[in-house]
């Protein structure tokens, strides 16, 4: 059966901006045609993010994260089908 991979980062930002001066990266399987809503909740588990408030913006392949009050960032790409 195949499977969706994703690329999910962590990062700082500066001036509102992805800054990059540290990064965490990881790597997520999931099954096809999962809602968006579970594939935020896989990653934000993922990366110890569980019960942050976030806005969430659709930018097509990659979603971007942003919590309330923090200089932080996530972003969760298509990498493909594995």
């Amino acid at each position: 059966m195949l499977k969706d991979s994703w690329i999910v980062e962590v990062t700082d930002t500066f001036g509102g901006a992805a800054n990059y001066a540290w990064v965490r990266r990881a790597f997520l399987a999931t099954p096809p045609a999962l809602t968006r809503r579970s594939l935020v909740r896989r990653a934000k588990a993922l990366m110890c993010w569980s019960g942050r408030p976030c806005a969430v913006y659709d930018h097509g392949d990659q979603l971007e994260l942003r919590p309330r009050c923090s200089s932080v960032v996530m972003f969760i790409t298509y990498a493909g089908q594995a």
